[in-house]
């Protein structure tokens, strides 16, 4: 990318940054079972070490193109397999070891449970209520039919002593039939199949509802757990702030400027190097658009950071499109472009006069080291010492940082034209600058969060912030959010001082270690992605409260895989996020916004609520109906509920109640109470006492009707009547009153913790509605024109009053269970809970043992590759030295063997699980200076060469000879370069 690469390291498939992290996700399934089917044994192949080093990110983005729709190319791995197979026996065997440490059979198992868990939790608890239910109506059943065959046998064998006639038996044969009909009659309306079709509604309702609240479900079941989270960890950039970055204070020419100073204050020649500085090293790319709409702020194309400098110009009334356009780009002499080890960018440009000029941006606390001027109100350099330095932190860049901003420096060099510099030598080009000023970069609040964080809160859900930034920037930012409040008992934390709390002496992470401080953490600053997915693992893994914690974690980075697919639910940014972060989240956020996170748990307990209001009305009907049908035909040999009716009512109670009250929509106060948590009961014991009350009402007005129906309506009594005797009005009264029962309990059934007023919200949702006024016309239809196939005769106006009136007393008869206080009712029991064992089935509990280690050991064997790739490169090292050493008569000394152990891979892989005290990139500096004093021989200094110094990795030579110090052309430089 820079135009001064002496050599590439190129890993493709599996072994690349990209394949590291699908394997983590586990998407390589499809790609191994093909692999099985030829017939190559997985393990057989060469693995090569990951090719990442300084330029990291470079790697993924490369490795990213040999994706097809977020699925490695098959030809890709293939091949890379069939290469494996040719090399040499000796790389193969010293490559051995890195097989999996399971061998086969974990494979079998990572494949037999690579897709996510097929039955969510309130599936896994429907089901097992679903099954209970479904036994206890077939017992019903059975003893139904019994009863009626024996009573009928016992009367007309027994009793009346009627011999069995040959020419009679098609007669008795028909009455069997009947009695077989009534017991399936009693099964169907027992048996709630209404349960699975009511999940799907609510679940698909809800999903379908929720692309309006900017949340797009990938897996239906991460809809439901939302309704259960506990903990949600959030980014900061984009999530929490509204990524439109902008300067909001500046320190140039020794004032510090807390707003945008005038650009009358700023001395000319200053303020011409400021422009060219930030127009010329920053990428092209990024500009500054006019509004789209009048009054709408200017649009940001490109790297925000950059937008915000950009904009600062602008704010300065200057211009910055004439500068790019006198320096094309193509005109550029060499770019040090941005990575995470720099931690800046710079851009050299030659002068008309031949000289060259580098302009240097980046993070304020790595350029200042780098500056040994800087330029004062005259817009001249003055000597800028290391004191001055400390005072500036202190006086300038600290309360920056505390007031939530991010501080860049902006700073140049110039250089002679002759002798020209070596590029090369980064370390020394990117030296001895002279600082132009320090910015403030504010990435505002998203003015809807604090609001939203404000309700996480209330409804017992903490957010945790786990951001890259400074932990001051961080801790300010948390504080406006409202994530943290002052004078709470709570802890914000550097990934670095995390790391040492959670690794024992051998830095192996232990779970009691996290257990003691995830409860009261709240931000994790400069944190690296490996650091978020411990965190993760470490709250799900957690015994340290009653129920299990159900994490929601936020990322938009292809590194964030990991820790989404680990999480319960995983939110990827729809707007920043990267196809690798998308396919490993549950729900992707289509305006990358914190609030749309509240809407999902808004309806992902309205599921849980769903379910359980159509549950209390599904079961108050199935218990009355199955009590009557079997009482019914126990006492007068008939269900006074025919079969057809009784098919209705399982239509109505089962299809048409599941539409009604699974769409339901979710209101603000779903926010006020804590999570069910995930052994929360289906149906509470309100819900019980509303389920056995109004069956009470109901049965008891249903018998009424049936014993003494007859004689209030003054009509025949319908009972024992023959085979094909024309229908009863008693019976049709007795229907049409327990349909209209059912109507009415259907609104009490809205509301399941107990409050006063079913009518709340219920215009709301017109599906309800429309389904409850439908079914009334329907049973009009049904009991005026149905005749013989409904076992209906048409009601008198008066009758039908009398049904109603029966039905509405269902409201007023909720009123009276309402009043009832549950706590007095010690005898009601919850259902519908999973038991420990239950709630995780045994080959699930191994796919998370499998998910946890899984995760750990690529990151170990990550580690062992770098380690065994780096020890290989050092004996050659050696060798070159030890020739070399040979030539110049032994005038080298040995080599410090300090470079393995302080070496670091990008920081995505941290390999802190082997290496206790591994530095991280921000101490480079502290490292530099303790290596510089540890070192014994006088007169020694650092090998800087490339960003060696940045990325952790020692070389410390003794270079006092001049004829030891590797002279830009000489192999050991290009490979410790490389390096």
């Amino acid at each position: 990318m820079e135009g001064s690469g002496r050599m590439v390291v190129t890993a493709v498939g599996v072994n690349s940054q990209t394949g590291i992290i699908f394997t983590l996700l586990g998407a390589g399934g499809e790609e191994e079972e093909k692999k099985d089917k030829k017939g190559v044994k997985k393990g057989d192949g060469l693995q090569l070490p990951a090719a990442d080093g300084a330029a990291g990110s470079n790697a993924t983005d490369s490795a990213n193109t040999s994706l097809v729709n977020g699925k490695m190319q098959d030809g890709n791995v293939d091949a890379s397999q069939s290469k494996a197979k040719q090399q040499d026996g000796a790389a193969a065997m010293e490559m051995q070891p890195l097989k999996s440490a399971e061998g086969g059979d974990a494979d079998d198992k990572k494949k037999a449970n690579m897709h996510k868990k097929e039955k969510s939790v309130l599936q896994g608890k429907l089901t097992k209520l679903a099954v209970q239910i479904g036994k206890a109506g077939l017992v019903m059943s059975a003893i139904t039919v019994i009863i009626l065959v024996l009573y009928f046998t016992v009367d007309t064998f027994v009793v009346n002593k009627k011999p069995w006639l040959p020419e009679c038996t098609p007669v008795y044969v028909q009455y069997f039939v009947k009695f077989f009909i009534i017991g399936v009659t009693v099964l169907v309306v027992a048996v709630p199949e209404g349960l699975p079709l009511a999940v799907t509604i609510s679940l698909a309702y809800s999903v379908k509802k929720m692309m309006k609240d900017n949340n797009l479900v990938r897996h239906l079941d991460a809809c439901e757990t939302m309704g259960n989270a506990t903990a949600i960890c959030s980014d900061k950039t984009g999530t929490l702030t509204t990524n439109r970055m902008t300067v909001v204070q500046a320190y140039v020419g020794d004032v510090h400027y807390k707003e945008i100073p005038d650009p009358s204050s700023i001395n000319a020649k200053t303020m011409e190097l400021l422009v060219n500085a930030i127009a010329i090293n920053s990428a092209y790319t990024t500009k500054i658009l006019p509004p789209e709409k009048e009054g709408a702020l200017p649009r940001q194309v490109g790297n925000k950071t950059e937008c915000g400098l950009l904009g600062f110009v602008l704010d300065l009334k200057q211009d910055y499109e004439p500068v790019r356009s006198q320096m094309p780009e193509e005109k550029l002499y060499k770019v040090y472009t941005f990575n995470s080890v720099r931690k800046s960018m710079s851009t050299v440009i030659k002068l008309p006069d031949e000289s060259f000029r580098m302009y240097s941006k980046g993070a304020s606390e790595i350029v200042l080291k780098k500056c040994c001027k800087i330029l004062n109100g005259a817009g001249e350099p003055r000597v800028f010492r290391p004191r001055d330095r400390d005072e500036m932190v202190k006086k300038v860049i600290e309360p920056m940082a505390c007031d939530g901003l991010r501080t860049i420096c902006v700073a140049y060099r110039d250089f002679p034209s002759s002798p020209e510099p070596d590029w090369d030598n980064e370390n020394d080009i990117l030296n001895d600058l002279t600082c132009i000023c320090v910015v403030g970069i504010e990435d505002p609040v998203r003015p809807e969060v604090p609001e939203a964080i404000r309700k996480c809160q209330r409804a017992g859900i903490t957010v945790r912030m786990v951001t890259g930034d400074n932990i001051n920037t961080a801790r300010a930012i948390a504080i406006k959010c409202g994530i943290i409040h002052p004078g709470e008992d709570f802890l914000c934390l550097e990934g670095k001082e995390f790391n040492r709390r959670i690794r024992n002496e051998k830095g192996e992470i232990e779970q009691e270690r996290i257990d003691k401080i995830w409860p009261k953490l709240r931000v994790l600053a400069r944190s690296s992605p490996t650091d978020k997915h411990t965190l993760v693992k470490g709250i799900i893994d957690s015994t340290h409260t009653e129920q299990r914690q159900v994490v929601a974690v936020t990322g938009d980075g292809t590194n964030d895989g990991p820790a989404l697919k680990k999480a319960d639910v995983g939110f990827a940014m729809g707007i920043a996020g990267t196809d690798v972060a998308k396919e490993a989240s549950d729900i992707i956020l289509t305006d990358d916004n914190f609030s749309s996170i509240v809407k999902a748990v808004m309806w992902g307990r309205n599921v849980y609520d769903s379910i359980s209001k159509f549950l209390q009305f599904q079961l108050t009907v199935n218990v009355v109906a199955v009590i009557v049908a079997f009482t019914g035909a126990c006492i007068t040999q008939d269900s006074p509920l025919k079969a057809v009716q009784m098919l209705w009512v399982n239509l109505i109670m089962d299809t048409f109640a599941s539409l009604a009250l699974a769409t339901e929509p979710p209101t603000e106060t779903l926010l006020l109470r804590k999570p069910y948590g995930r052994n929360k009961p289906l149906i509470s014991r309100t819900m019980m006492k509303n389920i056995l009350g109004h069956a009470v009402y109901q049965l008891t007005l249903i018998f009424t009707l049936l014993f003494v129906g007859e004689k209030m309506f003054q009509i025949d009594s319908g009972r024992n009547a023959p085979l094909h005797s024309p229908p009863s009005e008693h019976y049709t009264i007795i229907f049409n009153t327990f349909v209209m029962m059912q109507l009415f309990n259907e609104i009490n059934a809205r509301k399941i913790h107990g409050e006063r007023n079913v009518f709340d919200g219920i215009f709301r949702n017109p599906i309800f509605c429309t389904i409850v006024l439908g079914t009334f016309a329907i049973q009009i239809v049904i009991v005026q024109f149905g005749g013989k196939p409904f076992s209906c005769s048409p009601l008198q106006l008066d009758q039908w009053m009398w049904c109603i009136f029966i039905g509405l007393g269902e409201l007023v008869w909720g009123q009276v269970i309402a009043t009832i206080p549950t706590s007095r009712l010690k005898f009601l029991k919850e259902a519908g809970r999973l038991t420990q064992k239950e709630e995780i089935p045994e080959e699930e509990l191994n796919e998370d043992v499998e998910e946890i280690d899984h995760a750990e050991r690529e990151l170990r064997r990550g580690q062992i590759l770098w380690f065994r790739g780096l020890n290989r490169i050092q004996t050659q090292i050696r060798v070159v030295k030890a020739f070399r050493s040979s030539l110049y008569e032994g005038l080298e000394k040995p080599e410090s063997r300090t470079s393995i152990h302080n070496f670091m891979a990008h920081p995505e892989f941290r390999i802190e699980d082997s290496q206790p005290h591994i530095p991280l990139i921000d101490d480079t500096d502290l490292e530099e200076d303790a290596a510089l004093k540890q070192n014994s021989s006088p007169p020694s200094s650092l090998n800087k060469n490339n960003s060696a110094i940045d990325s952790g990795i020692n070389l410390t030579t003794d270079t006092s000879k001049s004829a030891t110090s590797s002279s830009p052309g000489s192999p050991i430089h290009s490979l410790e370069t490389s390096l």
